[in-house]
């Protein structure tokens, strides 16, 4: 499995490159519109939580995810809050709630069991949230095999 940090325009760009040329231009219009709110949720100078290792395992008929992820948490008012698994085309497959802050744990790691991920499915994505900023800009590329 390999994981790549990829910015939100540059995934964007592919997919409004593979959609414009059929059927799909409305539904490439709004990813556009869904990925720049997306992309412009966090303030400049955000301190973005960054995932730094992911693994996925087949489990049943679902998934198992571990995500190890890395943020300056500071207390309750500003920390990694959580993170999500989308599919390919933007749509969210699974949400991790992290419930408190991780002061003194850095980098720590974090599972999410029953995810449906649609067969064939080469990869999924994954971004974190922080709080105050909301969701990141970064999106991670996982590889999953069967």
């Amino acid at each position: 499995m390999i994981i790549h940090a990829l910015p939100a325009p540059f995934i964007l760009g592919i997919f409004l490159s593979l959609c414009h040329a059929g059927k799909m231009k409305f539904l490439a219009h709004l990813a556009l519109f869904t990925m720049s709110v997306t992309y412009h949720a966090n303030p400049a100078g955000a301190d973005p939580a960054v995932i730094e290792a992911a693994h996925a395992r087949p489990s049943g008929a679902s998934w198992t995810f571990s995500v190890t992820v890395r943020h300056a948490d500071t207390g309750w008012e500003d920390y990694a809050d959580g993170w999500r698994v989308l599919d390919g085309q933007g749509s969210v497959l699974g949400t991790r709630v992290l419930f408190h802050p991780h002061v003194t744990e850095q980098p720590f790691t974090r599972s999410l069991s029953g995810v449906k991920v649609p067969n064939g499915a080469s990869f999924v994505m994954l971004q974190t949230r922080t709080k105050p900023e909301g969701w990141g800009a970064a999106l991670y590329s996982l590889e999953i095999a069967d």
